[in-house]
């Protein structure tokens, strides 16, 4: 059975539907997008609430609500377009090195980390599509100049700041330990690497 397009769906919801929820039902849909272009497939209420908050998506109690059923059907739609099939390996799609975001408990966190990991893996393969068989392209890892810095969004700055918060320490049970580590409280084991903090509070002054 073919499934049906976003845009079809969107097209079918906003048939006789007030100017108001034709304005909602469009904004879901950009954010939706979005996610779908990052390769996410986060599709929670709460989470598209979160990222759509002033730019016309209703609240996620909004959107639950009885009256917000052609929201969750839009959603539901994006959702379906973009799931993994049922025997996939969930970490099949990150290194070993990065499984750890799998792992973590607190949902904005964690679509924040996706989001620049996703971000990391297209730039990778930018990099092997333009270089040529053979040739290898060495990077300078000091400061570029202006021009040429990528600037952080509102949205990863916010995930990296609340990564080194205290509210986060507190909430994941976390504490600190050598040189830019964190470890868990109570078995004191590595929960991130040597110089993780350092690397965030670099990236957060720098870009």
């Amino acid at each position: 059975m073919t499934e049906i397009s976003t845009n079809t769906v969107l097209d079918q919801l906003k048939k006789q539907k007030s100017s108001r929820v034709q304005n909602s039902l469009d904004a879901i849909f950009k954010i939706c997008t979005e996610q779908q272009e990052r390769g996410l497939n986060e599709f929670s209420y709460s989470t598209i609430a979160r990222l759509g908050k002033g730019r016309g998506v209703p609240t996620a109690q909004s959107i639950r609500n009885k009256t917000g059923e052609p929201y969750q059907t839009l959603i539901t739609s994006f959702a379906k377009a973009t799931e993994k099939p049922k025997n996939s390996n969930p970490h099949a799609s990150k290194s070993k090195s990065y499984t750890w975001i799998d792992e973590l408990k607190d949902p904005v966190v964690k679509l924040q980390a996706n989001i620049l990991y996703s971000q990391k893996i297209a730039a990778e393969k930018l990099v092997k599509e333009i270089t040529p068989i053979d040739q290898v392209i060495e990077i300078f890892d000091g400061y570029s100049s202006a021009s040429a810095v990528t600037k952080l969004t509102d949205l990863e700055r916010d995930a990296l700041e609340h990564l080194i918060s205290t509210e986060f320490m507190r909430t994941q049970r976390l504490e600190l330990g050598p040189n830019g580590s964190i470890l868990t409280a109570n078995k004191k084991e590595r929960f991130f690497p040597v110089a993780t903090l350092d690397a965030i509070k670099k990236a957060l002054q720098h870009l």
